[in-house]
């Protein structure tokens, strides 16, 4: 059986290509510039961009299965060409906030493709991505600091290896056609013990510095950042805060009871990734 996998060079996706790799699959990879790939011997590297449906036709020849990065705005051509290929199921990558966005880009418009298809489904839906701190490397690197509001917030980091064990597992077993999982970490923290986690990964203390919330606002909207966005993950942060909402644990188990395994918790992602921050 060969599986492809998109945005196989990805942050989740190279872990995906690793683990299906394990199972003795074919898989097929595809990414945008196959001659950066570096992905494992044996993992067949080709060309292709989910924004340009056309351009994916020969990735999808011979393929049974396909693990699906969201672009919203292509889905629906992209999965018509995959069904015409011959694939018969599709895992996507979505998100635990699909369902509040109903945009033509949003994961929503993905899970509705695949979903109208007829083929077989299944949607994967994680919480925060651990990952989302690599954005804050550089100043860890440089003053060891991190400047941002809401340092009370809570939130439940998922490893992005977790979800690629997830992705995995439901591309290559049967019994989850037509089932949407929505899961996070093991474990709901605050963001100070996110950082103070980083800086035990490092061995070396990192600052927080709490921002006054008006203040980080115009600071991030100058940095580029859209203000929708920026109103939107602010607003779900005070409201952490005024009310920290305790682990979900019906979330937090379904990566142990699909993977066979313990959730990796955010201090071993810190670990994993404390060359980023060093």
């Amino acid at each position: 059986m060969t599986i492809l996998v998109t945005g196989a060079t990805g942050m989740v996706g190279r872990h995906v290509v690793a683990e299906l790799v394990k199972t003795g699959h074919r898989v097929r990879a595809l990414t945008r510039t196959p001659s950066a790939a570096g992905l494992p011997d044996g993992v067949e590297v080709v060309g292709g961009d989910l924004t340009d449906p056309p351009s994916l036709e020969p990735s999808l020849n011979g393929v049974e299965r396909m693990y699906l990065f969201s672009v919203g705005r292509t889905a629906r051509d992209v999965v018509a060409a995959a069904k015409w290929a011959g694939v018969r199921r599709i895992v996507v990558l979505s998100g635990a906030l699909a369902d509040t966005d109903d945009s033509e880009d949003g994961y929503l418009a993905v899970e509705r493709a695949v979903e109208d298809s007829g083929l077989e489904w299944t949607h994967i839906r994680p919480g925060e991505f651990a990952a989302n701190w690599l954005d804050w490397a550089p100043t860890i690197k440089e003053g060891r600091v991190v400047r941002r509001p809401y340092g009370a917030a809570v939130t439940q980091p998922t490893h992005e290896a977790d979800i690629a064990a997830v992705a995995a597992r439901v591309l290559v077993e049967d019994g989850h056609t037509g089932r949407t999982y929505t899961f996070a970490g093991p474990a709901a923290l605050t963001t100070v013990a996110q950082v103070d986690a980083i800086g035990t990964a490092i061995g070396a203390a990192v600052r927080f510095d709490e921002l006054d919330p008006a203040q980080a606002r115009a600071e991030w909207i100058s940095n580029g950042y859209p203000e929708a966005f920026v109103d939107w993950i602010f607003a779900m942060w005070a409201e952490s805060v005024r009310a920290p909402a305790p682990t979900n644990q019906e979330w937090a188990d379904i990566v142990p009871r699909l993977t066979g395994r313990p959730a990796r918790t955010f201090a071993q992602w810190a670990t994993d990734h404390a060359t980023d921050f060093r």
